[in-house]
């Protein structure tokens, strides 16, 4: 590993300890690491595609690795992916993230979940692998993520990405599913804020907070805190207008004492003309941001964000959906390399190209796929 740099790949996934018995090892772990996130990088999504990746790109490889016995199977790829602690597999992809993160004043971090929708397994009772990522909007780039079983099980995957985060500076973001007290106190605890969308899990509070607003609106806001922003925004034949109002008259909410610092609640309306027809939404928050109602708006947007940023990137450029690695521990490290692909490709610059298209260049250019790997 001649170029290896401080601050690398390598120096950061080195740490993980090799479990498997030494008499059986042929291939190096972190050799199997780094031929792996490099294949999921250009264009991989499985390990028979990495290791035809690697026996293609075996000499390029030696330059940096030592790989004594070569490219690993498939089948030892998997097997090896399999015994890999995914806790200590995260751990690593942490103290990476760490490393290349940028800190540009205040971020907002969207936390969210998403099905692998063919990791199933029938034959073990498994249903798909649904995994709970944290999303930097400033970087671009998941901080963490835990895996849970089920969407339903969010709840109590969202309190272990928070413990691995540092907060302060930061707004949390969360859908209606993580709207739940413990969890704002825990993102205050940790130095952040909040706003937390409402719906039918906390049903008496949305509505609460609906007939406030609609109290509010009755008397044209004459007495009332109120805070108001409007974004327009064209294209594809489409206008979408968004209004956004908050207000900090929370002590008229019958719940507020039971939630910490919450000093605001939130509404937006979204109104979509597409080929002449006119379709209005309104959502409703809870939050500890204040009544700045453009503030409240950009963490609102950057949230949605996360669906563009980081679901779709990763159904449409690494077609994540189609994975059918069904061994948990696999699917779950598989996962995490798909994130890392994902950070080093936003992460560069040099190439002014969507990310489906990086990963092909990456493919093609060995002094690219160099830079994005050891630099």
């Amino acid at each position: 590993m001649s170029t290896e740099r401080p601050g690398t790949l390598i120096d950061h996934f080195s740490v993980i300890e090799d479990t498997r018995n030494e008499r059986k090892r042929r291939h190096l772990l972190i050799d199997t690491i780094v031929i792996s996130i490099a294949a999921v990088l250009c264009g991989a999504d499985g390990w028979t595609e990495i290791e035809e990746f690697g026996k293609a790109k075996e000499e390029w490889f030696r330059r940096f690795l030592k790989l004594p016995y070569g490219i690993p199977s498939h089948d030892t790829l998997g097997r090896i992916f399999a015994l890999i602690s995914p806790e200590v597999f995260e751990a690593s992809f942490r103290e990476w993230v760490a490393s290349v993160r940028t800190v540009c004043g205040e971020d907002v971090i969207a936390i969210d979940g998403k099905s692998l929708r063919r990791s199933h397994s029938r034959k073990k009772g498994l249903g798909p692998l649904h995994m709970v990522s944290a999303w930097s909007t400033a970087n671009g780039l998941v901080l963490a993520q835990q895996a849970t079983e089920a969407k339903s099980n969010e709840i109590t995957a969202i309190p272990k990405v928070l413990q691995m985060l540092e907060l302060k500076g930061c707004i949390v973001t969360i859908d209606a599913m993580g709207c739940q007290k413990a969890i704002a106190e825990q993102i205050v605890e940790r130095g952040g804020e909040y706003v937390l969308a409402l719906k039918g899990n906390q049903s008496k509070l949305a509505e609460a907070v609906e007939e406030l607003f609609i109290a509010a609106d009755a008397a044209d806001y004459a007495g009332w805190p109120m805070n108001f922003y409007e974004t327009t925004e064209r294209g594809h034949g489409r206008v979408e207008r968004r209004r956004y109002w908050t207000l900090t008259a929370v002590e008229k909410l019958p719940q507020a004492g039971e939630w910490v610092e919450l000093n605001t609640i939130g509404m937006v309306q979204c109104e979509r003309q597409v080929d002449g027809k006119t379709t209005t939404e309104s959502r409703f928050y809870i939050a500890s941001t204040g009544g700045d109602a453009a503030r409240f708006a950009w963490a609102v947007r950057s949230h949605w964000g996360i669906e563009n940023g980081l679901h779709w990137c990763l159904d449409v450029a690494f077609r994540e959906d189609d994975s059918r690695v069904r061994d948990r521990q696999a699917a779950n490290n598989l996962a995490v390399m798909r994130h890392i692909a994902m950070g080093l490709l936003k992460k560069d610059k040099t190439i002014k190209r969507g990310i489906k298209t990086k990963r092909l260049v990456a493919g093609w250019d060995e002094d690219y796929l160099a830079k994005l790997l050891f630099a």
